[in-house]
């Protein structure tokens, strides 16, 4: 679409309600594909037009019928037609992303964050009863996030964990350029330590309560039949390998060396339970379900890793 175009549907649209169904049924006909925090072409629309007001993403109905200004119409009408043109995740086109509601920066340096474990966390640490999987938030010390991209599950930890002091660890300079913006966007900088490198080796031997991980997990057959919205994110983010399951079992091979007794660590995996399963039937693999999934995600416990207390002579 022409700029003279864009202005054109700028000037006859008027209400919030007007681009919201302009911009459904432009991404209906474009056939876009979605999956970045949001699954239909009505809520990829619905995010797009709030976030890039800058009004609540999850608040269509109070706005739907405002009348607006011309510097709004203009910018909703230029995003709507980005959508189409350039299929890149809407995230990437307001710079930002959330988890449980909670928001991050985002750009093409860094995967569009949409980790089930954000809901584990949400889900262990916000209600009334004990954590059911998780240590106890008070009395962990210690955390690290392999794999951290763009900080955010980093980040969520520094606020479950009061007491905690915090890793997270990227291989990417470009994520970790963006986490560092996280970092300081939500003011934990004074417990949580950014380290570029592949998995555990810049931290040496340092052992910690809990490990956090998303890694790559996607197999190479997944990758080849991506849609152009995944394709815009970087591939490294998401290569694990020919089964998916490479960086995991590097993972599970070198854990056991950075926890604390009464530890534990929190991956997640995609679609590869059986494939572990199969492979390590020795390990108590704990899966945990999510509102999308039952078993993307598992916990595993420093014991069952191996990991024992040393008895005093």
């Amino acid at each position: 679409m022409t700029k003279i175009q864009t202005t054109d549907i700028a000037s006859e649209l008027v209400t919030l309600r007007d681009f919201w169904r302009y911009a459904i049924s432009r991404f209906n006909a474009a056939k876009l594909s979605f999956g970045h925090g949001t699954t239909t072409a009505t809520d990829d629309a619905a995010f797009l037009l709030l976030d890039s007001l800058d009004l609540p993403i999850d608040t269509l109905d109070p706005f739907l019928d405002a009348r607006l200004t011309a510097d709004e119409r203009r910018l909703l009408a230029e995003r709507i037609d980005a959508r189409v043109s350039t299929r890149k995740p809407s995230a990437y086109l307001t710079g930002r992303s959330y988890i449980q509601g909670i928001r991050f920066r985002v750009d093409e340096r860094v995967i569009v964050p949409r980790s089930h474990i954000g809901e584990i966390l949400f889900s262990e640490y916000l209600g009334d009863d004990e954590p059911v999987y998780l240590p106890d938030p008070i009395a962990v010390e210690s955390v690290i996030d392999v794999c951290t991209g763009s900080g955010c599950l980093a980040i969520l930890a520094a606020k479950f964990f009061p007491n905690a002091e915090i890793d997270a660890v990227d291989l990417s300079a470009d994520a970790l350029a963006v986490a560092e913006l996280n970092v300081g966007d939500h003011e934990v900088q004074d417990r949580l330590t950014l380290h570029q490198g592949d998995l555990f080796q810049p931290i040496g031997n340092r052992k910690y309560d809990l490990i956090i991980t998303n890694p790559p997990y996607v197999d190479h057959e997944e990758i080849d039949a991506f849609p152009e919205e995944y394709r815009a994110e970087p591939a490294m983010a998401f290569d694990g390998g020919l089964d998916g399951l490479d960086i995991v079992r590097q993972l599970l091979s070198e854990a056991p060396a950075h926890l604390n007794p009464g530890g534990g660590m929190i991956c997640e995996i995609g679609n590869g339970r059986h494939i572990l399963e199969e492979e390590f039937p020795d390990l108590e693999f704990v899966w945990l379900e999510t509102a999308e999934a039952p078993d993307s995600v598992f916990w595993i416990s420093a014991e069952a890793l191996g990991v024992s207390i040393k008895k005093k002579r």
